[in-house]
Order: C-alpha cells, then structure tokens, then sequence
C-alpha cells in the first residue's frame, strides 16, 4: 500500500510513545514486524527532557491505562545522530514525531529532524504535559499557524496529530487542511483521567492521557467526524485490539492503523506474533489476535508493612517486610512510596520480602530512613524468569544490588557458584545466606575480604582452572552497574560461548510491561518484557 508517496509493507504503526520509543526497538521493527508499515517515533522536543517520575502508567481496569510520561526525549540534536544511525527500508515509512511550546521551537525541531524523517508528526493533542500537545492543539487557528509554517520549513510530509479533548475536531482538522497539511493522525488519548490506590494518586504527575479498549468509540467519531471534511490520508488509532476494531476504524475513514495499549506486557515475539495474527485475521475473516492480548496483566499494588530497616553501610540497606510474596527467580517488583515514586527492585528474598537500596537519588534516601512499621506497596512480579538447563552448573555474578537478583537464582537452582564483589569488605551483604545455598567467591578491590581485585578478576582466574567439558557445561547470570556486567561478559566470552551468558544491567524500567521503551537493549529488546537478563548477543 502506499503512504504519502512511499509504498509500505503493512497498514499498521504504533502511535508515538508506545513501545517504538528508542532507536533500537525502531531498527528492531523495521527487521521483523512487515505488517508495521509506518514507524512512529517518540515526541521530540527541542531539549532533553527527563518527564515525569514513575509512576507513569497506571491500569484502571484489563486493557485500559492512564499514562503521563512527561515527553521525555534525548533532545532535538541527540536525536538526530539516533536516527541518522537508523537503517529505513524501502518498504518503511519513518514518521517522526515532534513538539515545541510554540511555533518558533516547532520550526526548530522540524528543520532538525526533517533530514532524516520521511515524515513529520506534529504532537498538537499530548494531554497532561502543561503549555504542550493539547493546549495548542484545541486552538484552530494556533493549528494552522504551527502546520503553516513547519511546511513551509521542511520538504516532507507533514502530518497534525488531533487531539479528542475538543467539540471543534472538525474545524481545527480545517485549519490544519488550508495550512498545507499532508496527512492527519487521530487521536491521541483522553482525558485527561486520574487513578487512585489506597486513596493516593497513582501518576506523580497526578493525571494522564487516558488509552485502551474504553477509548474506541470516541477514537471512531472523531475519525468519522474529520473524514466527513477531509480527503487527506488519515491515520487512526484509538483501542485497537481485535480485527473488528481495524475494520470499524478503516470503515470511519483511516487508511494506517495506530495499535499501541494493546501491547502491554508483550515481549518482544509475542508483539510479532500478535501483528502477524492481526493481519491475517483481516484477511481470512478471523478473530484470533484479540486472544493473545494481556488483558490479565497485574499492575495493582498491594500493602507491605516494614519489618526492619537494616544498614549495611552509610549508602546501602535491607528493607524487610512483613508480608510473603511469590517471585520466580530473575523476576522483580515495584515499591511505590505515594508521593515521592516507585523504583524496580529483585527480591533478595520473598518469604518474608526483602529488598536492598543503595542510595543513589531521592527514592533510595528515603527507603535508607524509614521506620519499621512505614506502609509501602509493591506490585509484579514483572519480567520473565530464567530456565537454566537441566544440566547446567549456574554460575552467578553480582555487584552492588545486583546480588538480589543472582541470589534468587542460585537458590532456585541448587549447586550454583555465586561470585560477588565489593570496593570494600563493609559494602558486602547477605553472605551468611549465600553460603547456605552455593559456593561463595568473595572479591573486594582493597583486600579488607576474600579476593584482591575486581570479581570478574576472581572469576577469570576460576575459570581458568576448569577442562573444557565443566565450561560447556556452565550457564551464567550477571547482575550490577553496566560497567561490571559487560567487564563480566567480556571474561566469560574467553571461555563459553553467548549463548551460555546472560545479563541484567541494574534495572532501568520505568513501566515495567514494555510500553514506554525506557528499558530499550542495544539489539531492540525491552529489558522489561524480555528480560531483565538478556543473553550476551543482546547486550
């Protein structure tokens, strides 16, 4: 089919925000999903913007979300080198998507991104970021001023996304039209709506674009309404989920379908097998994709009492809980503290929960002073558990919180080898635990405990004195800063072969089921839905 003058290999994109986000995950699309035709990108500003703490996404009810992100995005210039590095087939269609806080950055953005974009999207509907989207998108003539003079900017396609929050959708799809508009998308979400768990607000931004199943009809007459005074290519998206939604949204007028909370807590195949049963399922007259959707995805939270708040060292703690919780290992959870955020941790253990903070920001000083008794709440598990083979020696490598992780494993997984390492014998924990359940190596870069050196240095060495047969035999899991975990994978590459590594880098999840794309691995996962441990290849 053809999309603003390029042919393209399917009908579908994934509106901007949703899972595309990063560069990785786009070349990751363009490789493997034919029916994603059109590739959206995040909106990117002028500026890099960090957005709003988590959480950003909350589930209201099976497949419905609030979500307030913030606009985050590297900045118009990163950006650039991001998708300048992008490899757009042929049979692709790069929408780029854009915003600003008035017409002078939008023009600013669009002359930057333009040379590598097929395409331009213009973010006039984003519903909870102040002075943005929507608070420019609700004004006529504010729409054609802006499309007016990025066309008049830029030597591509220029495409307004619509914002549902008005009764004047008609007419502001006007003023975009007379302004030299080339396409239009609609809509972006609702709202925007609020959530709440045991009276607090969910989002730390209090409120957020409503998205999901609920949102269809709406999405429907506003494509209706716009299609009755425009001609123009439309893209439509709005709780798509099942072939009949595609159908009703080609009916009101859209030639590309937007599918975007619909992949929550997909990994990376399902999505992949998702829009391959999509498609056909529109040709053969079926209804099978809708079944594969995760409408039973857990974003709930649920109390925890703090037993005890025991510390370690002046920057690290282990928070334990009252309460029991069942966690496979590899997989984490979420703490909420209402008011301040949520953060992603492994469970160091789940009968009775225990977590440990090393203070690193905000969340993690407050977590180093509460007081037994302080409520809190988790929700998960989230992410998927490892399945070493049944013959395989576990070998489990830890630095910082990582320990968690790795601990979990080598419970799970008797005979396992836990190699962890500290800058000094204090930063070290829970090892009278880890000796009841694996053989311990010890490292410290001073010498104060074990090993003189780095852990990957010890672990070099132990590897070194193993045949050939014990290392074909070996599967590892690594768990820490960035830094350890590739020094690790870089010492076990000189013995075993990728796919007998594994690794999480220390969690960098916002959402936790796959759909912000702030987890993105260099080969397109999402450590989220795919990991956390990943295999080496990925990494």
């Amino acid at each position: 089919m053809n999309f603003l003058g390029k042919s393209v290999s399917g009908p579908f994109t994934i509106p901007s925000g949703i899972v595309t986000t990063a560069t990785p995950i786009l070349q990751r699309f363009m490789r493997d999903i034919p029916a994603v035709g059109v590739l959206t990108t995040k909106s990117i500003g002028p500026d890099p913007r960090l957005g709003n703490r988590e959480p950003i996404l909350s589930q209201y009810a099976p497949g419905n979300f609030v979500n307030a992100v913030g606009l985050t995005n590297p900045g118009m210039t990163m950006s650039a080198k991001l998708l300048e590095a992008l490899e757009v087939p042929e049979d692709k269609f790069l929408l780029t998507s854009i915003f600003g806080a008035n017409l002078d950055e939008f023009v600013a953005v669009a002359r930057c991104l333009a040379p590598f974009s097929d395409g331009l999207e213009l973010n006039l509907s984003c519903p909870h970021a102040k002075g943005y989207g929507m608070a420019m998108g609700q004004d006529p003539a504010l729409v054609h001023d802006i499309v007016k003079a990025v066309k008049a900017a830029v030597d591509i396609p220029v495409v307004p996304k619509l914002t549902p929050n008005t009764d004047r959708i008609q007419e502001i799809a006007l003023a975009a039209i007379e302004a030299g508009a080339d396409a239009l998308c609609a809509i972006n979400t609702v709202g925007p709506g609020f959530t709440s768990a045991f009276g607090e607000p969910v989002l730390s931004n209090g409120a957020g674009g409503m998205s999901g199943k609920g949102i269809l009809p709406i999405a429907l007459k506003c494509i209706r309404d716009i299609r009755a005074v425009s001609d123009l290519p439309l893209i439509g998206c709005g709780g798509v989920s099942a072939a009949k939604d595609v159908a009703a949204i080609q009916a009101a007028g859209a030639s590309i379908i937007g599918v975007g909370s619909a992949l929550t807590g997909m990994t990376t195949k399902e999505i992949e097998v998702y829009f391959d049963t999509l498609s056909r399922d529109l040709n053969e007259q079926t209804e099978k994709a809708e079944r594969q959707i995760k409408y039973d995805t857990d974003m709930d939270f649920k109390p925890v009492t703090l037993l005890s708040n025991e510390t370690v060292c002046n920057d690290i703690t282990l928070l334990t809980f009252q309460e029991d919780i069942d966690v496979k290992a590899g997989e984490f959870v979420f703490l909420w503290i209402p008011g301040l955020g949520e953060k992603p941790f492994s469970a160091l253990c789940d009968k009775p929960l225990t977590l440990v903070a090393i203070d690193v920001g905000e969340f993690t000083k407050e977590l180093m002073t509460l007081a037994p008794g302080a409520k809190t709440y988790i929700r998960g598990p989230h992410g998927q558990a490892v399945t070493p083979g049944p013959d395989q020696t576990v070998i489990a490598v830890a630095g910082g919180t990582g320990l968690a992780a790795v601990y979990q494993i080598a419970r799970d997984f008797p005979g396992a080898e836990i190699f962890t390492g500290a800058r000094t014998a204090e930063r070290l924990y829970y090892l009278d635990e880890c000796h009841k359940i694996a053989n311990v190596h010890v490292a410290t870069d001073d010498g104060t405990a074990g090993f003189e050196g780095r852990v990957t240095e010890d672990l070099a060495q132990y590897l070194a004195n193993l045949d050939p047969a014990a290392l074909k035999n070996l599967v590892f899991y690594n768990c820490g800063p960035e830094p350890m975990v590739h020094a690790a994978i870089d010492v076990q590459r000189r013995f075993v072969t990728e796919d007998q590594i594994f690794s999480a880098i220390d969690y960098l999840t916002k959402c936790g089921v796959g759909i912000c794309g702030a987890c993105a691995a260099p080969d397109g996962q999402r450590i989220c839905v795919d990991g956390p441990f990943l295999s080496a290849a990925s990494l």
